[in-house]
């Protein structure tokens, strides 16, 4: 088993609780949530985005909208619908259990004596 492996599955796993998590604050452009997702560690390309960011769109999650950009061709801007702003409300409650349940599993117990 390589290592490599589990931990793209792993960062997988959370890649759309982060992008969600991004677009919370403000709409974004790819670029943007990349570079947001590089300052966390969380190496991903945009081959990897641009098909969760179409399927977030499908589900309703996220819309988007085009703007002009001085340096180049419009930008695609994404942000939350409503009905994401509460599926992410959700996915963070869900996120603390696991942190949690993780912390428990994971934390070495201090024997007694």
């Amino acid at each position: 088993m390589k290592i490599e492996n589990t931990k793209a599955q792993m960062r997988k796993g959370v890649l759309e609780y982060c992008i969600l998590s991004i677009l919370k604050e403000e709409d974004a452009y790819v670029a943007e949530i990349l570079e947001k997702l590089k300052d966390a560690k969380l190496l991903v390309v945009e081959g990897t985005i641009y098909p969760l960011l179409t399927r977030l769109k499908n589900a309703g999650l996220l819309g988007y909208r085009w703007e002009e950009s001085t340096s180049g061709p419009p930008r695609k801007y994404y942000g939350l619908t409503e009905t994401g702003r509460i599926f992410l409300t959700e996915l963070s409650g869900t996120w603390e259990d696991l942190k949690n349940a993780v912390n428990i599993v994971t934390t070495p117990k201090t024997k007694k004596s």
